[in-house]
């Protein structure tokens, strides 16, 4: 089941951002930065389960643009489309919003094409989006993260 992320899902959203970012395909986030932005999050809840199998984010960056992000499924989910449903429903909410230019920084290059979003050099988006890569020990030399974006 897919919906917005609830104040109870803010540790395990923590916990899979960081245990992802252990393995080097996320930035870590505190547990500040979480509530912070908690309503930025979408979450899928697997209710046979009764946990939270994917997660992902819409961060407004300005006026007119908006980052997909923190985008996880747990690999025990993975190739069942939660992924794509995450990234649709952030895509949603940012039209709902009014922004019509969505990026993402990442490593699921196949799943953002299919959702038409284009690859893009790095260096042609704001420099606003680099605050978060300043903390990465792969910024700026060795960083492998595709910028991809869609204008909706």
């Amino acid at each position: 089941m897919l919906r917005k992320a609830r104040i109870d899902d803010v540790k395990t959203i923590h916990r899979l951002i960081n245990s992802s970012a252990g393995k080097g395909e996320m930035l870590p986030r505190s547990l500040m930065d979480i509530y912070n932005s908690l309503r930025d999050f979408f979450v899928y809840y697997d209710e046979d389960e009764s946990s939270v199998a994917g997660i992902c984010a819409m961060n407004i960056i300005w006026e007119n643009l908006a980052e997909i992000r923190s985008l996880y499924v747990d690999e025990n989910h993975r190739g069942k489309g939660i992924g794509k449903e995450l990234v649709e429903a952030c895509i949603s909410e940012a039209i709902t919003l009014g922004l019509f230019k969505i990026f993402t920084l990442t490593y699921k290059r196949d799943l953002f094409a299919r959702l038409a979003f284009k690859e893009v050099d790095r260096a042609t988006l704001p420099e606003k989006i680099w605050s978060d890569c300043l903390r990465c020990s792969k910024y700026p030399d060795y960083c492998d993260e595709v910028a991809m974006i869609t204008e909706l």
